[in-house]
């Protein structure tokens, strides 16, 4: 099997779209450090079920080929309010760094999809 820039992009969005997944089960379990954090970040109580919903929606449309730009678009947006969150609320590097991962994946998507 030849690589190409076409077979490493939808290698590179499986992983983001399983990220994402995951992400967005953490978020909807609610688990202990879930919430805690998430209130004081400010948000409302019900505001991790809805970022694990649309986590798991953004790993639905990534995992489709017809839908991935909508995922990508998707993800985008939640990693910039998740950055915003984090920097906002002076998060440590140990905070921020998946942040920081995801983004760079997404963004690197994004480009070999040129």
């Amino acid at each position: 099997m030849a690589w190409n820039s076409a077979s490493f992009e939808s290698i590179l969005a499986m992983i983001v779209a399983v990220l994402f997944a995951v992400a967005g089960v953490v978020n909807l379990a609610g688990r202990g450090a879930v919430k805690r954090d998430f209130a004081r970040w400010g948000y409302p109580a019900w505001f991790h079920l809805l970022c694990g919903a649309l986590e798991l929606l953004c790993a639905a449309l990534l995992f489709g080929q017809q839908s991935r730009v909508l995922g990508l678009m998707l993800a985008g947006a939640i990693m910039v309010v998740a950055l915003f969150t984090l920097l906002r609320n002076r998060e440590p590097f140990g905070h921020l760094a998946p942040a920081l991962i995801f983004s760079a994946l997404v963004v690197v998507t994004v480009a070999l999809r040129g």
